[in-house]
């Protein structure tokens, strides 16, 4: 079945028994109730559930598991875990299972957030106050900031910091996602990326000090608080890191929903326009501490290249008929574009107003 397919997994009645018992192991309580599906799954599955009466969300790999799957929520867990008590917006961790006698996988409870993902949702204080729409993309860059800036030392995500240079790395790790594609009917060539990755990699900047990264932080992956123009809270941890928190700015930057020339981040908000500006979301995450840099054209451009990459994967999966073709031939354009736009940003052309 297409891995984007329209549907809601959730657990079925046996998991549900499963995770009651460990829940009781765990003395987080004695019935869990309530149980319904949040996501469709085409990642991960998320579920919100109560156990003894308390709202929570259990968030554990897709149905049929990738290979990472069960590392990516060890990884989420440690993001979390190292975010506890930080003034970042983020779900609160609750407990963790790395038991695979349990659900077979790995997952997690936090706390639910009260709050909607901009990209499928607005609510009506933000369609009615065009304030609301523009104020949010400052303390959404502000959270940003404040996030790189987040101490990691003697932490989980502490584990999963590589030695050497972290943006030495990048074109290379991102070169092999895309051979990793390969298969009779998809060759990675047919995405050219050889111009833009070897700029990114002839122009490195040089390595500064590490923080906490997202990965992926556009405005799908997030939560705004439905009362005020607030980030109520960061969600999809999957690819979160110690590394260089610019390439987050870089990719805040280009996904922000001004208009249709990366991909769809955000979309609800920003078909009904108000938004800050580029510049805006700049000045708000410094002068929220975020980080300068002269280089800013180097991170919006590696944030294109990588980004573009790890969507063109959904136009493999459809040629391997595992997605499905409208999932596949969007990405596939949305990918082709990003690597575009990314040339014309090293090249002097940036698209991106950030005047």
């Amino acid at each position: 079945m297409p891995d984007d397919a329209q549907q809601l997994p959730t657990l079925s009645d046996d998991d549900r028994a499963a995770v009651q018992r460990w829940a009781q192991q765990q003395g987080l309580g004695s019935a869990v109730t309530d149980v319904q599906p949040l996501t469709g799954g085409t990642q991960n599955i998320v579920v919100r559930l109560q156990i003894d009466g308390r709202p929570m969300v259990l968030r554990r790999p897709p149905l049929h598991p990738r290979p990472t799957s069960d590392k990516t929520m060890q990884r989420e867990i440690a993001a979390l875990r190292t975010l506890a008590g930080t003034d970042v917006p983020h779900p609160g961790f609750i407990a963790g299972c790395e038991d695979l006698d349990v659900l077979g996988v790995v997952f997690y409870l936090m706390e639910e957030i009260d709050g909607f993902n901009p990209g499928s949702e607005v609510a009506e204080a933000y369609v009615r106050d065009q304030s609301f729409r523009h104020d949010v993309g400052m303390s959404y860059a502000a959270s940003l900031a404040r996030l790189g800036n987040a101490a990691w030392q003697d932490k989980p995500l502490a584990e999963l910091k590589r030695p050497g240079s972290f943006v030495e790395r990048q074109v290379p790790q991102f070169l092999r996602l895309l051979e990793s594609y390969r298969h009779e009917r998809y060759e990675p060539e047919s995405l050219a990326v050889t111009e833009l990755a070897d700029w990114l990699q002839a122009n490195l900047p040089p390595d500064s000090e590490p923080g906490i990264m997202h990965g992926d932080p556009h405005l799908s992956n997030v939560l705004l608080r439905r009362d005020k123009p607030e980030l109520a809270a960061f969600v999809d941890w999957e690819m979160c890191t110690v590394g260089d928190p610019l390439l987050d700015l870089g990719w805040m930057l280009i996904t922000w929903p001004l208009d249709t020339s990366t991909i769809t981040a955000g979309g609800a908000l920003g078909a009904l326009g108000g938004l800050a500006t580029r510049r805006e979301l700049l000045e708000a995450y410094w002068d929220a501490g975020g980080r300068e840099t002269p280089r800013l054209d180097w991170y919006m451009a590696m944030a294109c290249f990588k980004l573009g990459v790890v969507i063109e994967g959904t136009w493999s999966r459809y040629l391997m008929g595992k997605a499905s073709r409208d999932a596949g031939e969007a990405l596939h354009a949305n990918a082709q574009n990003l690597i575009n736009i990314g040339t014309r940003v090293v090249k002097g052309d940036n698209p991106f107003d950030l005047n």
